[in-house]
């Protein structure tokens, strides 16, 4: 078979026929990350691979010989962004201060992936510490678009983002505090879900703001993301946010289908807010004109001044992450002694960073304790526009609001990322994702969707929808077949 752009399922149905072996697929892997990250564009989106992979794939070719396979993700490589916990293998963060950190524990939901027969192939290239969407870091310099290689992929988890879209893996992990999925999704011409905050454990993920953050799946489609999320989510009794989804029985690929006539709200402000939006404004409205004629989609144009007005108040957003960071990050630093740092104020000397991440992170080491009445403030200005955003969809009876997942294209390596459109989502704990919707000039735009709290498999199916009548998804010329 041809493995390149291969789905789970037709690799699983070619491993139970014996045609495919995951000593071989890994190998296939392994041959186009040296080709294509490590020499040829230089990608740069891997940052440690797991020596130890081929011998992991073997035993599991033996176990599924023996006694059948143990899930869809049985023998099935992945990568893994370099926040997530991983035993025996470095977990940097991006960070030169954490090169020797080597856990002796998974993150929760690598453990999950690992017992349902997935295969860590390596870890990818992020951020540093996760606070920016460029994905530059200071262990691991910056990783290239696949799709330009003079271009940024996106971040935080712009490393898996740019190695699915490249085939150096069947699908991989990131983390979205306010974007780090949607983003890298966009920009890489994948599928990604920020999901219902609680709806998988974030147990064992570097923190960046435990009130937004959230791991999650980037992959080449959206039946590979319903695959991976049935794997992920669900309770775990040392994250007491999942236990928020308690009564939500998720069986996301089970239940997937195609949704016609469903009623969509297009946000203006949210559409075209600064000069250059309109590039990628004009490839979202022509994506769904093309959702309207083929699937019967209604799309209505809204505008709500309160969500116009979060725009420039980003809705407490930057202060709360940053009032996040320092006491998370605190607490882990605690938690793992062996880091060798007191706190944050220890860990975050200037000039000890990349220089797109020392401004922020200073921030983040000025807060103090009497900032907590500020923070609290901007945590109950969430309420209020989490209930300006369920009014909007209910009101107009909507199954979900349509927008960017970011009004740019990816910007040269070096510049700064603008358009984002993260905050709604994040800050308001409901789930959103990113589909492609086309290209500009070669450069991937993402649709964004999102819905009301635990709509989840809601926001699957209008993707699948959107994958199925406006497909957009090709490999990227830098990395054409071996």
């Amino acid at each position: 078979m041809n493995l390149l752009e291969a789905s789970i399922e037709s690799i699983q149905q070619a491993m139970s026929s014996g045609s495919l072996t995951a000593v071989r697929l890994t190998q296939f892997y392994l041959d186009r990350i040296a080709a294509y990250d490590q020499q040829g564009p230089g990608l740069n989106s891997i940052r440690v691979l797991n020596d130890d992979v081929q011998q992991q794939a073997a035993a599991l070719d033996d176990e599924r010989s023996r006694r059948g396979a143990r899930s869809m993700l049985h023998g099935i490589p992945i990568l893994v962004k370099d926040n997530y916990e991983t035993r025996g293998m470095p977990t940097t963060v991006g960070s030169v201060l954490f090169k020797g950190f080597a856990p002796d524990r998974d993150a929760y939901l690598v453990s999950k992936l690992k017992n349902a027969g997935a295969l860590l192939l390596g870890k990818t290239n992020m951020q540093e510490f996760a606070y920016g969407i460029t994905n530059v870091g200071s262990i691991h310099g910056f990783t290239r678009n696949p799709y330009d290689p003079t271009r940024n992929p996106g971040g935080s988890s712009g490393g898996t983002g740019a190695a699915v879209a490249a085939n150096f893996a069947v699908t991989g992990l990131g983390s979205d505090t306010c974007g780090s999925i949607r983003i890298p999704a966009a920009q890489n011409n994948l599928v990604g879900l920020r999901g219902t905050q609680g709806l998988m454990s974030r147990r064992g993920i570097f923190p960046l703001s435990s009130t937004q953050d959230i791991g999650g799946p980037l992959t080449k489609s959206v039946r590979d993301l319903a695959i991976m999320l049935d794997q992920m989510i669900g309770y775990d009794a040392k994250d007491a946010q999942t236990a928020e989804s308690f009564g939500h029985n998720f069986q996301f690929l089970a239940n997937l289908q195609l949704r016609e006539k469903a009623r969509i709200g297009l946000l203006r402000e949210w559409m075209e807010r600064e000069e250059g939006d309109e590039v990628v404004a004009g490839v979202i409205r022509d994506a769904l004109t093309n959702m309207s004629e083929k699937a019967g989609w209604e799309i209505v144009e809204l505008e709500s001044a309160e969500l116009e007005a979060s725009l420039d108040r980003p809705l407490g957003g930057y202060f709360v992450s940053a009032y996040d960071f320092k006491q998370d990050v605190n607490n882990y630093l605690r938690a793992n002694p062996e880091l060798g740092f007191a706190d944050l104020d220890a860990l975050l000397v200037p000039g000890k960073h990349h220089p797109k991440v020392d401004l922020r992170t200073q921030k983040c080491v000025a807060m103090r304790s009497e900032d907590e009445a500020t923070y609290f403030r901007e945590m109950a200005q969430r309420k209020v526009i989490r209930r300006a955003l369920l009014s909007l969809l209910a009101e107009n009876n909507l199954d979900a609001l349509a927008y960017p997942s970011i009004r740019h294209v990816a910007a040269l390596i070096g510049e700064d990322q603008m358009g984002t459109n993260c905050r709604l989502a994040a800050c308001s704990g409901v789930p959103a994702i990113s589909v492609p919707a086309g290209f500009y000039r070669e450069l991937p735009v993402g649709l964004e969707l999102l819905a009301e709290p635990w709509a989840d498999q809601k926001l699957l199916d209008l993707a699948y929808t959107v994958e199925s009548m406006h497909p957009q998804r090709h490999l990227p010329k830098s990395t054409p077949s071996l």
